[in-house]
Parts: C-alpha cells; sequence; structure tokens
C-alpha cells in the first residue's frame, strides 16, 4: 500500500459539506467523531489524519475509506459516487456570483432535500 495515500483536501470538503448540512460546527463535528477540535484543525492545514481519526471520519461520513485514497496512476480508478454534499459544496463557493450566506442558504436547502430523499428510499424498503 507504500502506493496510496488519503485525499486530505476531499476528506474535508466532505466533512465540511456533510458537518453544513446538519447544521454543525467544527467543535460539534469533533465531539461527535469523538476527537479533538486540534485534529480537525490539522485536518483543514491539510495534514494527513491517524488512522484512528481517518476511520471515525469515514465512519461518520458514512462512506468507505477507499473513497479518500489517491493511488498510483497504475491502480485502477475509484467508481464509488461521493456524498452529493461533499461535490457540491466546492462547486457552491467557487461561485462568484453567490456569496457565504447565499451557499449556506442552498447548502441547507440541498441538504434537507438529500435528507429527505434519503428518509422517503429508506421507509420504501422498509
Amino acid at each position: 500500500m507504500a502506493d496510496a495515500h488519503v485525499d486530505v483536501a476531499a476528506l474535508h470538503a466532505a466533512l465540511d459539506a456533510a458537518r453544513m448540512s446538519r447544521g454543525l460546527s467544527w467543535r460539534e463535528l469533533a465531539r461527535e467523531l469523538g476527537l479533538s477540535p486540534s485534529t480537525l484543525s490539522r485536518l483543514a492545514n491539510l495534514k494527513s489524519p491517524d488512522v484512528h481519526a481517518f476511520m471515525a471520519m469515514t465512519h461518520w461520513l458514512n462512506v468507505p475509506a477507499e473513497t479518500f485514497r489517491i493511488r498510483s496512476e497504475a491502480s485502477l480508478p475509484t467508481v464509488s459516487e461521493p456524498e452529493l454534499m461533499a461535490e457540491l459544496a466546492p462547486l457552491l463557493r467557487a461561485r462568484t456570483d453567490l456569496d457565504a450566506e447565499d451557499v449556506r442558504y442552498l447548502q441547507e436547502i440541498i441538504g434537507a432535500a438529500v435528507r429527505r430523499f434519503g428518509e422517503s428510499r429508506r421507509t420504501e424498503t422498509a
């Protein structure tokens, strides 16, 4: 596994999007993860988390750890789809026609819709 590294920026973006969609502060997220706030601060500074922290984060996000693996060019690409909010959040923040309040509002609306769709799918399969 020497050719594999964690995509720290993608992991941070996914946590940030999920955190915002759930209305949590970074401190509240750290508490939910069972990690120190400084661990999340290091992640924001693109420092790789330790294995325990990484597993706690991927478990909380409910995504396979493999999602955040950077592979060598010889490896096959990952085929799993990232969480919708994790994918949309960076795109919304990159828009020059939206200010920070607009981005937060859109993330709340989209997050609520995603949660609603997830709930309706769970009740359909139950």
